[in-house]
């Protein structure tokens, strides 16, 4: 819990800044990119975060980070002060709070469709369309396959749940089965 109210504040701070300077997408993409890259190489993360290693190597090591990153000298600066603060644990939270920052701002929502197999392009755009018109905001999907719900569609938005999936209508009627005996 604390790390996550951490994040936030470390979000805000940078996303008012990214504000005022007009580059709130190109900070989400930079913090989208190392968050990426921290997630999927855990010894970058180690080398970091390990107090073991003296302060001059992790600072090496953001440094590299950086200049790969094409990062502009308040990205740096905003990296070099988290990880000083022993804070880079962190980072791939502050990415995706600040993700969500930038969302908000832009009137975006982020889903999820989950369906036993592949969907039409068709099909999604109609998925999308819908959960637009129900949300009233903008919607990015990303889509995820699971054999599990057997048929239909599991449509996710924020706190929204669709579940048409075949797999839920099989428990419910099993449930309206036990609940007549």
């Amino acid at each position: 819990m604390r790390q996550t109210i951490l994040a936030k504040r470390y979000a805000k701070a940078l996303f008012a800044v990214a504000q005022e300077e007009a580059k709130s997408e190109v900070y989400r993409e930079t913090l989208n990119v190392l968050g990426d890259f921290l997630g999927k190489y855990p010894e970058a993360m180690d080398a970091l975060t390990n107090l073991l290693y003296p302060m001059e190597l992790r600072e090496k090591v953001m440094a590299q980070l950086i200049s790969e990153l094409k990062a502009d000298q308040f990205m740096a600066n905003f990296l070099n002060l988290v990880l000083q603060k022993k804070r880079a644990d962190i980072l791939p939270e502050i990415s995706s709070e600040f993700q969500a920052l930038v969302d908000a701002a832009q009137n975006v929502s982020r889903g999820k469709v989950i369906t036993a197999s592949e969907i039409s392009g068709d099909l999604q755009s109609k998925v999308q369309s819908t959960l637009e018109n129900i949300t009233g905001k903008k919607v990015i999907l990303s889509t995820e396959i699971d054999p599990a719900i057997i048929g239909g569609i599991i449509a996710k938005v924020g706190d929204l749940v669709m579940d048409g999936s075949i797999k839920t209508q099989l428990a419910g009627l099993n449930e309206s089965i036990k609940g007549s005996e």
